[in-house]
């Protein structure tokens, strides 16, 4: 009935993803090489919840 108050799953994952792969850039810019690639398999993991998400939909 109100489906126009809930949140998008969707638009949350690629604002998170966004933000971690933001993270993982200044970290390779500060040369901690380590939390680059901690912080790029962060963003790996939410990119295939996005890709599930969205062949659910499609």
């Amino acid at each position: 009935m109100f489906s126009f108050f809930k949140k998008d799953p969707l638009k949350q994952l690629n604002k998170q993803y966004s933000a971690k792969l933001e993270q993982a850039m200044q970290s390779q810019r500060n040369g901690d090489i380590k939390s680059y690639s901690q912080l790029t398999f962060e963003a790996e993991q939410i990119l295939d919840k996005i890709k599930v998400i969205e062949s659910k939909i499609s």
